[in-house]
């Protein structure tokens, strides 16, 4: 018998800010809600007011673990101190896997409009903390689309949904990303893999119903395990849909960088300092 998954906490956003001053909602990895293992942060920014965007995200390191940005309206524009340069623009993904380190930064390349996405942080497994960094980019264009019932239409950034795998591979805790756009009256059942931990966040309009149950907008729902999820909605909605293997490892952390031990994360710093990123 196939096992449903239900909502078993739920978070809402906590107005925050980071960077040079970047108003956002901090939905995982605030009080409420530390981390959901291999989850460690989701931010969700959005703004149309650019002096609450404008300074962005100046340079500042990584080490540990992988930030994934999925841009929904804005342009954002990424480098980092190895020349590495790009644009993330509306529906495009940026999978950055810091590993032993980096200095990276993320500025607008806008001075007025929405900017509206997300930034995820996942966390590495032990043997892969200090691994050399690699970037995935990905524009819209590369992420398949799928309509996997009526009125429902999925982005499939990571995973597999409907015959359709998401681009993004090689990530070892084998995530699933899902951009899922409902219809009023539509509804859909979802396949996730069963040990996965996982969550949804509902991002645009009033409400959906996840696992049987109303999930507001900027609300998450921690979701139990189980291999399907059906989500539905009254009226128009969009849902994240994400779930990724938990690595069942300690967690060290200290601002941006993410490891196993206290003395892993002294040696970050002290390396950060010692200009080795």
């Amino acid at each position: 018998m196939t096992t449903q998954r239900h909502i078993t906490r739920r978070v809402r956003g906590m107005d925050t800010a980071d960077g040079a001053g970047v108003k956002l909602k901090r939905v995982i990895g605030q009080p409420a809600l530390d981390m959901l293992d291999p989850f460690l942060l989701l931010d969700e920014f959005r703004s149309d007011q650019p002096g609450d965007y404008i300074e962005g995200f100046p340079e500042h390191p990584h080490r540990g673990f992988e930030t994934v940005t999925y841009m929904l309206a804005g342009r954002m524009q990424h480098g980092d101190n190895h020349g590495n340069r790009g644009d993330l623009g509306p529906g495009s993904v940026q999978w950055m896997t810091a590993g032993r380190g980096i200095l990276h930064s993320e500025m607008p390349q806008q001075e007025a409009g929405l900017m509206w996405g997300f930034q995820l942080w996942v966390n590495l497994p032990a043997a892969d903390k200090m691994v050399a960094p690699r970037y995935q980019d990905i524009p819209p264009t590369d992420i398949p689309v799928v309509q996997p019932a009526e009125g429902v239409t999925v982005r499939v950034i990571a995973g597999e949904l409907a015959g359709a795998t998401g681009p993004v591979v090689g990530i070892s805790t084998a995530p699933v990303y899902l951009d899922v756009a409902l219809d009023a009256g539509a509804s859909v059942e979802l396949d996730l893999p069963e040990g996965h931990s996982a969550f949804a966040y509902v991002f645009d309009g009033e409400a959906a119903t996840v696992g049987g149950e109303a999930l507001a907008r900027s609300e998450l729902g921690v979701l139990s395990k189980g291999e399907t999820l059906r989500l539905s909605a009254d009226t128009p909605a969009r849902v994240l849909v994400v779930a990724g293997r938990p690595l069942s490892e300690p967690v060290a952390r200290y601002g941006p960088f993410v490891m196993n031990t206290p003395a892993q994360i002294h040696e970050a710093i002290a390396d950060f300092r010692a200009g080795k990123f």
